[in-house]
């Protein structure tokens, strides 16, 4: 079967190859600080080997667990936020049908989410939505506490119970929590909700293969078999058996440093199929907490192509040369739209008719790397058969493995993420939590 790959070749002009395979020493021998776990942050080390540890027993409770939900409701609101909501997101846009929320004829529940801004007009628009319609929530946090989630859950909780009666609302509410403790643990204890548990040494951006994503994923209807399955593959890959060249994680790791070190500061991430959208917010969180530290860390950004190449296109093209580009390009679309001839022709694109759409798409994706590249913006590309479940699976993991080298290249832990923490307090001190008396003096005493 075919494998996702990555090419560097267009990244070399700025660098030298030499610059990257000088690294093979270092990338292997951080590659063995993982799976050894002797290095920052070890604690969270779960993700390494939970492809292939996940067994058909808990594929099956969740696909059950799913399957109850499917059969009760129009629409399942998942709540969470940053790595228990981004992954999840990223797989269902990707696969599901762009336009899924419109379809009048449908086998499988909306998916909608909740719990990731404290939006006001997001809420009121999200409880009105649900009005009148069979729903239910799938509840991610490992505290039950965390801000956003938490007080999103508190207005679908009562929602839901008002509609249907506390009985039947516990069994359309399933908690993805800590195994024995916080919050939403025990709320979940006495209410009775069905539970899926957060491994402990799982952090959050790495845990869209736990049941903080796999439940919702298969809600939607997608097969999380296949999601596993890439995931397993590339697991296989990158182990540390893996000769450095054969590698595609280290290789991305060690070009990602070369060209750090060289002065580029900045990766795009960008992609030519509208549905890799929230796969790029997905990246920019990975990346972005757990290398963003010590003043060091790559500056991760996103953008959808073509569409942006009419906006930040030119920035890329001719702005500060602290930039390098990660495309990635889908081999072959998963439906047929060819272009039609007319026969006034007045916007002069009957030189297309007969091609396919991503004819079109895919001459645009070559030209854009040429302009990019001769405007001095290395280029690295990875490479995706298709998309669909089981490759969005190989890049999940390509991914998670590569960061974990590269962060380890950069001398930072890249499991943890502290600076996170300084909003909150920040924010409860202004709001009078109790407990944050102290902050909220210092913090009036700055305005």
């Amino acid at each position: 079967m075919k494998s996702i790959s990555l090419n560097i070749e267009k990244a070399l002009g700025a660098i030298s190859k030499d610059s990257v395979y000088s690294q093979a020493d270092q990338v292997n021998k951080f590659n063995h600080v993982l799976e050894d776990g002797t290095g920052k942050g070890s604690d969270y080390l779960g993700w390494l080997h939970l492809p292939s540890a996940i067994t058909d027993a808990e594929l099956t409770d969740i696909e059950q667990t799913a399957e109850v939900l499917r059969s009760k409701c129009d629409v399942v609101v998942a709540i969470g936020i940053g790595g228990s909501y981004l992954g999840t997101r990223a797989v269902v846009e990707a696969l599901n049908n762009s336009f899924d929320a419109l379809l009048t004829e449908r086998t499988n529940p909306v998916m909608l989410y909740a719990g990731h801004n404290i939006g006001e007009d997001y809420l009121y628009e999200l409880t009105n939505y649900l009005k009148g319609k069979q729903f239910g929530i799938i509840n991610i946090s490992k505290s039950g506490t965390t801000t956003e989630p938490a007080l999103a859950f508190r207005l679908l909780k009562k929602q839901l119970e008002d509609a249907v009666g506390k009985e039947e609302a516990k069994h359309r509410i399933v908690a993805v929590t800590d195994a024995s403790k916080g919050a939403l643990r025990t709320l979940a204890n006495q209410e009775g909700y069905k539970t899926f548990v957060i491994p402990d040494n799982v952090g959050g951006r790495f845990s869209v293969l736990t049941p903080v994503g796999l439940l919702p994923i298969a809600v939607a209807g997608i097969s999380i078999r296949d999601l596993v399955a890439g995931a397993v593959a590339m697991e296989a890959q990158t182990g540390v058996d893996v000769p450095f060249e054969q590698n595609p994680s280290a290789i991305y790791a060690a070009t990602r440093n070369a060209l750090y070190q060289s002065g580029k500061k900045i990766e795009i991430l960008a992609n030519f199929h509208p549905k890799l959208h929230y796969i790029g917010e997905w990246w920019k969180q990975l990346f972005g907490e757990s290398e963003g530290k010590e003043g060091k860390g790559i500056f991760n950004a996103a953008v959808d192509l073509t569409t942006d190449l009419h906006s930040m296109g030119q920035w890329i093209q001719e702005g500060e040369r602290t930039i390098f580009e990660t495309v990635i390009s889908i081999e072959k679309p998963n439906h047929t739209v060819l272009i039609p001839t007319d026969e006034a022709d007045l916007d002069g694109l009957n030189f297309l008719a007969g091609k396919h759409v991503d004819d079109v798409n895919k001459m645009a994706e070559l030209g854009t790397q040429l302009a990019h590249v001769d405007g001095e913006v290395p280029n690295l590309k990875i490479t995706l058969p298709l998309v669909n479940a089981y490759y969005i699976g190989e890049l999940f993991y390509f991914f998670e493995r590569a960061c974990g080298m590269s962060g380890y290249l950069l001398g930072i832990n890249p499991f943890d993420q502290p600076g996170v923490e300084a909003y909150k307090k920040n924010m409860f001190a202004l709001l009078n939590k109790p407990g944050f008396e102290k902050e909220s003096e210092a913090i009036k005493a700055k305005l």
